[in-house]
């Protein structure tokens, strides 16, 4: 371990005074709950889980139990902060009784299926507090979904006699944990399944999830490198920068790292939407303002780009449907509509070629292979060509910042966030509840004052079409325009086009001044 590892080690995350003593407190249920859309399909998929009351905690003398077994499983990419849920939720888990044991399964959900699973002890989990990454217990994008799938996932359940499960991972995972938990009560398994809301998008969130784990260490980790970025540019005074940022369908990371570096545009794929933007109408924006620095003598500039961009134009949009419902019948580009294939046409080869070869799991264009900052380069490119009235030289650079924030160690706010999910976490299974995510809230103030509350999953679903059928899944949250994140980010940007008003966030802080070491989102703060 390098020395900052072994500090870090050191580091002990502070838990809300709801959770200060787990002997005292338990939760109560507040009314039934419905789903975000399609009721009737939804509570048909889950009839013994739907409708459940949200649960909050109150206080009373907690009976001491029996040892506990609980099993633990990181679904989907990395995310900063996974460890401590794991180590939060072994820590409870021995609060409650010394020999409770857990154990985590190994490479994600596979693991389940295969029976794959290794002992978490303290000496093992010492090494690992406060650490970034998910390298413990490994992950995977496994969905257990098939019938044979749920069979021999029951079937390691019940041997290895869990009372609960712990699934971290991000909206697709957490509807997984949705149908184990149903499965488990259809078929008279005695295991409860939890889940946690893990995904760097920022994109799981609603009215009581302020934000999911690792969203705020990954968009800090690209704030330094967009600040790097920007100082270098204001030093050369040659080059604008395309930055493509991960968010597969939403754009809570370009926003964030807007708010925190002041780039000269950051598109919002939302706000593209809203205003029905063609891929012209985007680039002749860009052009706008490159043009209009070219001409100031400012032949440089950053630009920040979401990677869901392109399916938030219209036309785009348009085509993609087309293509992820063509390819799930067995058919090809030549069955398009005749608008569909003018924009596919339209399109540079490399990319056209993406969105026939590129898949997800779900059979769905795999957004984040295609290099929207190059297809925007290119066209801009070509636009300021055209332009007559522009003096300017243009010269682009290309950069994509994915994998580089989702393993880092995590901020002092998702140590102590998820710290906290893992003690709920244990909470709710201690207490017998099953089809619930673990929630940490109000976010915002001092950790001592965070509150918490179970919510039931099948309250936060609806049907999407996944692989040209209607399936059961949690609604991703888009950014909203209407919210203060944005309206901030609105009324500054303007003056970030033309100006150089760029800030420089520096490398994440773990000691000193709690102002700069203890920060949250600034999209929560707005």
């Amino acid at each position: 371990m390098t020395p900052l590892q072994k500090h870090r080690l050191s580091y002990q995350p502070s838990l809300p005074k709801v959770l200060k003593d787990l002997s005292v407190i338990t939760f109560k249920g507040q009314g039934e709950t419905t789903c975000m859309a399609d009721e009737k399909e939804i509570e048909a998929l889950f009839p013994k889980s739907y409708g459940r009351p949200l649960l909050t905690p109150i206080k009373g003398e907690v009976p001491l139990g029996k040892p506990l077994k609980v099993g633990v499983v990181f679904s989907g990419g990395q995310a900063a902060g996974g460890h401590n849920v794991i180590t939060g939720l072994f820590d409870a888990l021995k609060t409650f009784h010394p020999e409770s044991h857990l154990v985590g399964f190994i490479n994600g959900p596979s693991g389940i299926i295969e029976g794959e699973i290794l002992e978490l002890s303290e000496d093992l989990l010492g090494q690992y507090r406060n650490q970034g990454g998910f390298d413990l217990i490994g992950s995977g994008r496994t969905k257990i979904e098939t019938e044979e799938q749920l069979e021999k996932s029951l079937a390691v359940l019940d041997k290895l006699q869990l009372d609960g499960l712990i699934v971290v991972g991000g909206d697709d995972s957490n509807t997984n944990a949705a149908v184990l938990a149903e499965t488990c009560l259809a078929k008279e398994c005695k295991t409860k399944v939890i889940g946690v809301p893990k995904t760097i998008d920022g994109d799981l969130k609603n009215d009581l999830v302020d934000i999911s784990f690792g969203f705020h260490t990954a968009t800090a980790i690209y704030s330094e490198m967009i600040g790097n970025i920007a100082r270098d540019a204001l030093s050369a005074k040659k080059y604008t920068h395309f930055i493509k940022l991960m968010g597969r369908s939403a754009s809570h990371i370009a926003l964030e790292c807007a708010l925190n570096t002041h780039p000269n545009i950051c598109l919002i794929g939302e706000e593209v939407a809203e205003k029905e933007m063609t891929l012209k109408a985007v680039t002749s924006e860009i052009a706008d303002v490159i043009e209009k620095r070219g001409n100031n003598g400012k032949n440089y500039g950053l630009i920040l780009i979401p990677e869901g961009l392109i399916e938030f134009i219209p036309e785009m949009k348009t085509l993609i449907s087309e293509l992820n419902t063509l390819i799930a019948e067995g058919k090809g580009e030549e069955a398009l509509s005749t608008e569909a294939k003018a924009t596919f046409e339209f399109l540079p080869k490399e990319i056209a070629k993406q969105l026939l070869l590129d898949r997800d799991p779900h059979g769905n264009v795999q957004v984040s292979h295609i290099q929207t900052d190059l297809l925007f380069s290119q066209a801009v490119k070509e636009e300021l060509k055209s332009r007559p009235s522009y003096k300017g030289t243009f010269s682009p650079v290309h950069h994509f910042f994915g994998y580089e924030g989702r393993a880092g160690l995590p901020t002092n706010f998702d140590a102590t966030y998820c710290y906290s999910l893992g003690h709920v976490a244990a909470l709710l299974i201690r207490d017998g509840h099953t089809g619930y995510m673990s929630c940490v809230r109000h976010l915002t103030k001092p950790s001592a004052e965070w509150d918490v509350c179970g919510i039931p999953i099948t309250a936060l679903m609806n049907l999407e079409k996944r692989k040209g059928k209607d399936k059961a899944v949690i609604r991703k949250a888009l950014l909203e325009l209407s919210g203060a994140a944005f309206k901030t980010f609105s009324r500054n940007r303007i003056k970030w086009t033309v100006e150089d008003h760029y800030a420089y966030p520096g490398p994440i802080q773990f000691d000193g001044d709690p102002a700069i070491t203890d920060q949250v989102p600034k999209s929560l703060l707005t």
